[in-house]
């Protein structure tokens, strides 16, 4: 791993903590915030590629872990990890690596740029969505002893925000490798 690699790791380490100063906010359907973090994320995943993607998270991760205030509304700890919202952060590392993995494989290669950015959007979608709550909502499930029902109908509150998120990640991500070419990894 080279010096840029790290750099970029640790920058976009940055961007999802820097993400996290804004305030959470919650839904009283299930215990979980909703927080510009996954944003971080999208991007990290989008912009890095798979490995330094999910080597940002990871990071973010760790650092919770140690007890830094890194999170929405300053949270942190180990705490958090067994916690109704530990699922969605350990989420974030295979969610980072698969919204990189497919950038790379389907959105560097698209051919016009209207095609470029759908598989940015497809991969912020399928990474940043699908597999945070793919990892996230039976961690909620089984951490807080809602159903999975309860639980996925609780995290389809936040599918149109991160929908949102999605489409401006991909915005961001597609206009940034136009103009600052990183190669993905």
């Amino acid at each position: 791993m080279s010096t840029q690699d790290l750099v970029l790791i640790a920058l976009f380490c940055a961007v999802i903590v820097a993400l996290g100063l804004l305030p959470p906010v919650s839904i009283a359907v299930i215990p979980v915030p909703v927080t510009l973090q996954t944003l971080g994320v999208m991007l990290a995943g989008a912009v890095l590629g798979p490995v330094r993607g999910a080597g940002a998270c990871a990071l973010v991760v760790l650092l919770t872990v140690l007890g830094l205030p890194v999170l929405s509304g300053g949270r942190g700890g180990l705490g958090v990890i067994p916690g109704p919202t530990g699922g969605y952060l350990l989420g974030w590392i295979p969610g980072a690596f698969v919204t990189g993995w497919l950038v790379k494989r389907f959105a560097v290669r698209a051919g016009g740029r209207l095609t470029s950015l759908a598989a940015h959007f497809a991969a912020c979608l399928v990474g940043g969505l699908l597999v945070v709550y793919a990892v996230g909502v039976p961690w909620t499930s089984m951490t807080t002893g809602l159903g999975m029902g309860k639980a996925a109908l609780g995290a389809a509150y936040f599918a149109i925000g991160d929908t949102l998120k999605a489409a401006v990640a991909a915005a961001v991500a597609h206009h940034v490798r136009r103009s600052y070419p990183i190669e993905p990894r």
